[in-house]
């Protein structure tokens, strides 16, 4: 009586884990998060949302829905990407960018970015202390759109002081 038991145990036991796989597969498989990069991305902006897609995809999250990656730049210029201080992700949906300045510290820093229209008229920007990301700042006409971002430890003690004529490419 006790083997009958035992292999009936094992039997219901076996049945209940492969229930258990079948009806709830992602619970086996771990999804990666991903962002949808633009054509025009460059293959910098490529490898850096391959080497972080976390940090893309939340990023365009926080642009809202339909935004595909246009150009991803580790800060400061010149760093290895895996060695950045904040990443500038510029995002696109049809006329409209979407600019956000990622915090890769990991404490409150202060942060300011700012996308233009193209003669630096018609200005958005998100300055102050944040944790996480300065932004979302959008701009309606994207071609050719000055971009400005700073990070540092105070708005007079900055480590990042980038300034782009053109994030989003002309044309």
């Amino acid at each position: 009586m006790s083997r009958l038991r035992t292999a009936l145990r094992a039997a219901a036991s076996a049945t209940v884990l492969s229930a258990a796989v079948l009806t709830a597969p992602q619970a086996v498989a771990v999804e990666q998060p991903s962002v949808p990069l633009s054509a025009k991305a460059d293959a910098e902006t490529v490898a850096l949302a391959q080497a972080d897609p976390a940090a893309a995809a939340a990023a365009a999250n926080v642009c809202g829905t339909g935004y595909t990656l246009k150009k991803g730049i580790p800060l400061p210029l010149g760093t290895d990407p895996a060695e950045r201080l904040a990443t500038l992700f510029s995002y696109e949906n049809g006329g409209k960018g979407c600019v956000i300045l990622d915090n890769n510290v990991g404490k409150s820093q202060y942060m300011f970015v700012q996308v233009c229209k193209v003669g630096g008229t018609s200005c958005a920007k998100d300055p102050g202390n944040f944790s996480e990301y300065a932004g979302p700042v959008y701009v309606s006409s994207f071609a050719c759109a000055p971009v400005t971002a700073k990070m540092g430890s105070t708005s007079s003690s900055l480590y990042i002081d980038y300034k782009s004529d053109r994030v989003f490419p002309c044309g």
